[in-house]
């Protein structure tokens, strides 16, 4: 089954919510269970793509109670059920992860949240907030210093966190590197949230070779995973979601 493209929302909001049983891959959990995460996650992300990523890092997706890329749709399944952990970005498709944070905390008190910064800083009137636990550099994220793992250990032991980006403000060394053409077009297929099968038909390839192209962007990108290659991409001006 493949997930809905933008179309199938509104205003490009898309609910990945019923399609959740149809994803790939596992990894997540490996953080999760090194907490005491028995309660429903809640994930608001930027994009198909980010939405994507992220909970197909879950092997266990009954632990998801909503995937969304847009504030509103999120705070209604808040207000359906109780949920234990948020996972957002700071921009989404419509709405302000930020601000997303702080109305679901006021809708549920005993929430613990992790806000993805894909813009690198905190603004200004969210700073001090006492309701925003943890906060995410996106350059941290690419660097695979494990700031996810940490955040997600930290606001589960009633805790805050701030990546080290965002602690010493300054960002880590980026380097880019030159890809080729075929490079590009995968790294923009991965962008757009397709997996392996379905670039493979988008290229007319088999899906051994779509996974074959895809680990060799990973090495010339120099990272481990695909949300690491997309978003090194993002801050390297190569794609854009």
């Amino acid at each position: 089954m493949e997930w809905p493209g933008s179309a199938a929302g509104t205003c490009g909001r898309v609910d990945f919510t019923p399609f959740l049983g149809s994803l790939e891959g596992s990894t997540l959990d490996q953080v999760l269970l090194s907490v005491a995460l028995s309660g429903k996650v809640a994930i608001a992300m930027k994009g198909r793509f980010l939405l994507r990523a992220v909970c197909e890092s879950f092997q266990d997706r009954s632990r998801i109670g909503c995937a969304v890329t847009d504030a509103a749709t999120c705070l209604q399944y808040l207000e359906q059920e109780p949920y234990e952990l948020l996972l957002c970005t700071d921009h989404l498709e419509s709405g302000s992860g930020f601000e997303l944070a702080r109305q679901a905390r006021m809708a549920q008190p005993q929430l613990r949240m992790v806000v993805l910064a894909l813009g690198d800083v905190i603004p200004a009137q969210y700073v001090e907030a006492p309701w925003l636990e943890a906060v995410v550099a996106e350059a941290d994220f690419i660097g695979d210093q494990r700031p996810l793992q940490a955040a997600v250990m930290a606001v589960m032991g009633q805790h805050s966190y701030r990546s080290p980006s965002l602690r010493s403000g300054t960002l880590p060394y980026l380097s880019c590197p030159r890809l080729t053409p075929r490079e590009y077009e995968v790294l923009d297929l991965l962008a757009s949230g397709l997996s392996d099968r379905e670039i493979a038909q988008r290229l007319v390839v088999s899906e051994e070779t779509a996974r074959t192209y895809t680990k060799r962007l990973l090495r010339s990108l120099d990272v481990n995973n695909r949300l690491q290659a997309v978003l090194k991409g993002m801050r390297c001006g190569m794609v854009q979601l």
